[in-house]
C-alpha cells in the first residue's frame, strides 16, 4: 500500500509540475507577445462589429383572411419554422393587395408576405425582394347557368351581369380591375364588392350573376363551385393573349373531364389565366431566415399539384420584383450541405462564423505561426545583448587592465549576471543560457585570481 501511495503521490506531483510549467510558459508568451495578441484582439473586435447578427427568433408574416389559401399556407410555414425554433407571427389581412401595401411600408412590422404577381409596381419596389413564386393562383370566373357558352369572347355580355369580385384589398378585387383594364374597360357599375364566401352564397341564391375568385384549386370555395351543377366555369380562350400582354399572367388548362371523369367536369377543354403567389420579404431579412423560407417553400410548395409539376416551385417565374440573392443561390445550388446535417441554429452559426473568420484567418494564421519565432527571437536578442556587453567588458579588461578598477569590473559583472538571471528562456535555448552564465563565471574567476590572465 505504501508503494502504491508513493507512486500516486509522485504522479500527482508530476502532473502539478507539468501544469505549472505550462502555465509559466503561457504567462511568458503573453508577456513577450502581448503587442501581437493585442493586434489580433483589435482585429477580431472590428470583424465582429461588422459581422451579421444572429437570426431573429420571431418574424411577422402577412397572410390573408379567415379560410383563405394564404391563411392555410401561413399556418404550414409557421409549423415548419416552429420545428426550427423560430416563431412566425401570422398577421391576418384582407388579402394580397393589402399584403403588398404593408410589405412596402417601411414602418410596418410585416417582414414577409404572400403577394400575387403584378400587384407591386417594380419601380416602387423599394426595400423588398422576392424569394420567388411558390404556386399558381388561377383566376376563376364562375356564373349561373350555361347560357354564355363558357367563353370570355363574350366578355361584354358578362359585363351586363352583376359580378361579385371580393372586397377591396383582396386579390380577387384587384385582378378583376386588371382584367377589365386589359380589355379597355373601366370599373363597371355592376361590380359588387363583397367577401368571397358571401359572394358564393349570393351567386347560388341568384342575387348575383357571376363571381370572380382568385384562389388555389384545392380551396374550399373553388371546390364547392366546381361541384355545383348550376354554376358554369368561364373558358378563357384568349389565355395565351393575356399571358403575352401581361407578364404576370400564366396560361393553365383543365382538359375535358380533368376535374372529374365521372361527372365530366369540366364539360370541355378549359383554359384559365393565373397569377403566381410570390414570397416577398424585407430586403434586410436575415439571410439565414431567407434560406429557411426557401427550405419551407421547397417542402410545402415543391410537391406535385393539380397544375404544378413536382419541383416546379419555388422558382422565379413572373414576379418582376428584385430577386433575392439568397433565393437565387438556393434555386441554383439547393440547400447548403451544412444545413442538411445540423440543426438550423448551429448550421447558421457555423456558416456565419466561417464567412466571418475565413478572411480573418488569412491574416491571423501567419501571425499565430510567427508568435513562437517572434518570442524566440526576442529572447535570443536579450541573450545576445548580455553576450555583447560581456564581450566589451572582457575587451576592456584584457586590453587595458587596471588593478585599481577591479571593483568596478566586478560590479559590471554582477549587473550582467543579474540581467541573465532575469531572463526566462524556453527549453530549446537553455544551453545558450547556461553557456552565457558559464562565460560570466569564467570572467569573474579570472578577476578573482587578481586579473593574472589579463595582466600577463
Amino acid at each position: 500500500m505504501a508503494q502504491i501511495y508513493d507512486e500516486m503521490k509522485e504522479t500527482v506531483i508530476a502532473v502539478y509540475e507539468s501544469l505549472k510549467d505550462e502555465a509559466n510558459n503561457i504567462a511568458l508568451i503573453l508577456r513577450e507577445t502581448w503587442p501581437i495578441l493585442a493586434l489580433l484582439l483589435i482585429t477580431l473586435a472590428i470583424a465582429f462589429r461588422f459581422a451579421d447578427p444572429p437570426p431573429p427568433n420571431r418574424i411577422y408574416m402577412a397572410t390573408g383572411g379567415p379560410g383563405s389559401t394564404y391563411e392555410a399556407l401561413g399556418k404550414q410555414y409557421a409549423e415548419f419554422f416552429a420545428k426550427k425554433g423560430i416563431k412566425v407571427e401570422l398577421v391576418s389581412t384582407h388579402g394580397a393587395e393589402e399584403n403588398a401595401v404593408r410589405i412596402l411600408d417601411r414602418n410596418d412590422r410585416i417582414q414577409v408576405a404572400f403577394v400575387q404577381s403584378g400587384l407591386i409596381d417594380p419601380e416602387k419596389a423599394k426595400g423588398i425582394v422576392s424569394l420567388g413564386s411558390i404556386g399558381y393562383e388561377p383566376v376563376w370566373f364562375f356564373y349561373r347557368g350555361q347560357q354564355h357558352g363558357a367563353s370570355d369572347e363574350r366578355i361584354q355580355s358578362f359585363l351586363k351581369m352583376r359580378i361579385a369580385v371580393g372586397i377591396e384589398g383582396s386579390a380577387s378585387y384587384q385582378q378583376a380591375l386588371q382584367i377589365m383594364q386589359l380589355n379597355g374597360i373601366e370599373r363597371p357599375p355592376n361590380m359588387v364588392s363583397m367577401p368571397t364566401k358571401d359572394g358564393i352564397k349570393a351567386l347560388q341564391r341568384g342575387e348575383v350573376d357571376a363571381i370572380l375568385v382568385v384562389d388555389g384549386f384545392k380551396s374550399e370555395n373553388v371546390q364547392n363551385l366546381l361541384q355545383d351543377t348550376t354554376i358554369g366555369l368561364a373558358n378563357f380562350k384568349r389565355a395565351k393573349a393575356y399571358a403575352q400582354v401581361a407578364d404576370y399572367f400564366e396560361r393553365l388548362e383543365i382538359p375535358l373531364g380533368g376535374y372529374s371523369l365521372a361527372k365530366n367536369i369540366p364539360p370541355q377543354d378549359t383554359e384559365l389565366i393565373a397569377t403566381t403567389i410570390n414570397l416577398v420579404v424585407d430586403e434586410n431579412l436575415h439571410p439565414g431566415i431567407q434560406y429557411l423560407f426557401m427550405e419551407a417553400a421547397k417542402s410545402i410548395n415543391g410537391k406535385e399539384s393539380f397544375f404544378a409539376k413536382r419541383g416546379e416551385f419555388p422558382s422565379f417565374k413572373d414576379s418582376m420584383l428584385p430577386e433575392s440573392e439568397v433565393a437565387n443561390r438556393f434555386i441554383q445550388r439547393g440547400t447548403p450541405l451544412i444545413m442538411s446535417y445540423l440543426p438550423f441554429w448551429m448550421a447558421e452559426f457555423i456558416d456565419r462564423m466561417f464567412i466571418l473568420l475565413l478572411p480573418i484567418a488569412v491574416f491571423v494564421y501567419p501571425i499565430l505561426l510567427s508568435i513562437p519565432g517572434y518570442r524566440l527571437k526576442r529572447i535570443k536578442s536579450k541573450l545576445s545583448k548580455v553576450y555583447g556587453d560581456l564581450k566589451f567588458l572582457e575587451q576592456d579588461i584584457s586590453q587595458a587592465y587596471n588593478p585599481n578598477l577591479r571593483d568596478e569590473y566586478i560590479e559590471r559583472l554582477d549587473a550582467l549576471e543579474r540581467q541573465a538571471l532575469t531572463l526566462k528562456v524556453p527549453k530549446s535555448i537553455v544551453s545558450d543560457y547556461y553557456t552565457l552564465r558559464s562565460s560570466i563565471d569564467f570572467v569573474r574567476n579570472s578577476l578573482s585570481r587578481n586579473g593574472a590572465i589579463y595582466s600577463s
